[in-house]
Parts: structure tokens; C-alpha cells; sequence
């Protein structure tokens, strides 16, 4: 097995206390950003796996995109991310 060779960390350990790897993350050609995923590309960046410039050039986001999960994330948690959702969270 060959490990490819990345900068910065292959594992980090969450506020949670869960382990996160390069692993978990969503493929960079994700066409359909359901809420699972786009919560691991914010864990990912909180924790420190990957850089919020990283995420953006990998996965194609704009700085708006990625800042409006990581807002709602620590807002109101996951269910935030979730488009049926997004008119109540909104409103407050």
C-alpha cells in the first residue's frame, strides 16, 4: 500500500473527541452538497485537516459558500445545512 504524500496532517483528532481523516472527506467532484457532506468539509476545516483555502480550491467553493456552513454548523449544528431547513434558520 502507498500512502500519497500530502501537507499537513493525514488524521486529526475532533472537538468530540472522533478521529477525522483525509478519508472522510467528500470527492472533490461532488456535484450534489447534501448536509453530511458539506459538515465534514466544515469539521475538516475546524479541526485543521485541510485549510479553508484548500477546501475552497479542492471542492470548488467560493469564500461566502464555505463561511455560510461553517456560520450555520456553529449556529444551529448540522441540521442547518440541510435545504428544507434553511427557511427557519433564516427567520431568526
Amino acid at each position: 500500500m502507498f500512502l500519497k504524500k500530502v501537507d499537513g496532517p493525514r488524521a486529526v483528532k475532533l472537538p468530540g473527541g472522533q478521529m477525522m481523516t483525509r478519508a472522510d472527506l467528500p470527492d472533490p467532484m461532488t456535484k450534489r452538497w447534501v448536509a453530511s457532506r458539506k459538515a465534514a468539509v466544515v469539521r475538516a476545516v475546524i479541526g485543521g485537516l485541510i485549510s479553508e483555502e484548500e477546501a475552497m480550491a479542492t471542492y470548488r467553493l467560493t469564500a461566502e459558500e464555505l463561511e455560510s456552513w461553517s456560520k450555520a454548523v456553529n449556529l444551529h449544528g448540522e441540521a442547518a445545512l440541510k435545504t428544507t431547513r434553511l427557511q427557519k434558520y433564516r427567520q431568526l
